[in-house]
């Protein structure tokens, strides 16, 4: 799970400078978008990156500039204009996605959580699952490990809200990918370690090579929650059940068909990432995706027809979204898949596909604006060919990273994790989606 990609003609910073605003948090501005004939250039962004933001190595990308935390980087300078040339207007993201979103929210604060990412819904929308590293108290060190956490989430009257805020995995564990059984109310899925992984190199943005490393550690399993269960000694709910992976080998990025049957994930077991379901009421597993390079990120359609995920299979360190049909014996048991599409085809990274609520269309991640600023997408599900000619519509533009989005049941929200807010760390944030949203035009951005 990784993200490298290329540079892009939209808001490409080659060849430009960056200007530094000193070293005081205090000089971080409101997120502005340069706007230059209705098309946005770059936008304000942190230059610190986290697991969000990249996945695979940044070895094909050269970095134009590491900084502190508290350093914000302003919008790249232009050519000077001729002085009687009105200067160019600047517009906040409210503005700039006020097509597409509207009353966005933030739902977790860096009070709380160094950094909180990748959230699902239930399936009546009530709660959310995410990971996250929490604040340590006073004097401490935050933990390497990602932990999990479940939240009440609470939409209205009012602004949105979390509430009830817990961790459910096991004290040193490593964990990613959450997700709600549907078929079993009050039971989540989640990639865990169970136990502190034995490498011990925590993932993030390695500063003496200009790379992100994230870990695959092979003690990572795919478990189940009971959240009714009673907590242990250290506070956390009790011994998650292990759904898939026997400690040799990563397996993570799971989710399921609605009636909570089949298990999809991917795991290393090959030496690559491959995509399997397992029957678990059989215990049987299939082999679904194996083409060369990594497969993952996999989404059922909510119909259980088609997949959706990403892949690396060109080995250009950049990845593309890819659909495929599900098939299915006489019995209605998973036997394989055919008529695989590919529905974007760029020289970016694209990652973190999933569906909305009727399947017809799929949100999206991409570096497509530049690999300091991800921002994501949506694109027509339905389209064939070769991803070209796909209609796909930019949704965020603010600056930072804006990935792994997800609709809420109802299709009306779309939640995702944004470095937006104040201090440029990953949180949480919703937002109500302007209805009817599709993408509009074919191979164009807003």
């Amino acid at each position: 799970m990784n993200d490298p990609g290329s540079g892009t003609d939209r808001g490409d910073a080659r060849g430009k400078t960056i200007r530094l605003l000193g070293t005081n948090a205090s000089n971080c501005q409101e997120p502005r978008v340069l706007v230059e004939h209705q098309k946005p250039l770059i936008l304000v962004h942190d230059a610190i990156s986290d697991p969000y933001t990249l996945r695979f190595s940044m070895h094909q990308h050269r970095i134009v500039a590491l900084l502190a935390s508290s350093v914000c980087a302003l919008i790249p300078a232009c050519a000077p204009e001729p002085t009687a040339t009105p200067a160019l207007p600047l517009r906040t993201w409210h503005e700039s996605e006020s097509g597409v979103l509207r009353n966005q929210t933030q739902l977790t604060f860096p009070a709380q959580f160094v950094k909180a990412g990748e959230a699902y819904f239930s399936p009546d929308g009530s709660k959310i699952v995410f990971q996250a590293i929490e604040q340590p108290s006073r004097g401490g060190t935050p933990e390497d490990f990602y932990a999990m956490f479940v939240a009440d989430l609470t939409t209205g009257p009012g602004a949105p809200s979390l509430s009830n805020i817990r961790r459910i995995s096991p004290a040193g564990s490593a964990n990613t990918c959450g997700w709600f059984d549907a078929s079993h109310p009050g039971r989540v899925i989640f990639g865990s370690t169970i136990v502190p992984p034995s490498k011990t190199e925590a993932p993030g943005f390695q500063r003496g090579t200009g790379r992100y490393r994230w870990q695959f550690p092979p003690e990572m399993r795919i478990v189940a929650l009971d959240l009714d269960t009673a907590p242990s000694a250290d506070g956390s709910p009790g011994h998650p059940t292990i759904l898939a992976g026997d400690g040799t080998a990563y397996a993570a990025e799971c989710s399921t068909t609605s009636d909570g049957r089949w298990l999809l994930y991917c795991t290393l077991a090959s030496g690559q990432g491959d995509i399997v379901v397992k029957d678990l009421l059989s215990g049987s597993v299939t082999s679904l995706v194996t083409a060369p390079g990594y497969d993952g990120g996999p989404f059922f359609s909510n119909d259980g027809t088609t997949l959706c995920y990403r892949s690396d299979r060109h080995g250009d360190s950049l990845l593309q979204i890819h659909v495929c049909e599900v098939v299915r014996d006489a019995s209605g048991a998973i036997t394989g898949t055919r008529h695989e599409r590919q529905l974007t085809a760029n020289e970016h990274v694209n990652w973190a596909p999933y569906w909305s609520p009727d399947d017809a269309v799929l949100l999206y991640a991409s570096s497509e604006i530049g690999h300091d600023n991800y921002e994501i997408f949506a694109v027509d599900a339905g389209e064939s060919g070769d991803g070209a000619a796909a209609a796909r519509t930019r949704v965020t533009q603010a600056a930072g990273a804006d990935v792994l989005p997800v609709f809420d049941p109802s299709g009306t929200r779309m939640m995702w994790t944004s470095q937006r807010g104040e201090g440029r760390s990953s949180q949480l944030w919703i937002a109500e989606l302007v209805v009817p949203y599709r993408p509009s035009i074919s191979g164009s951005l807003p």
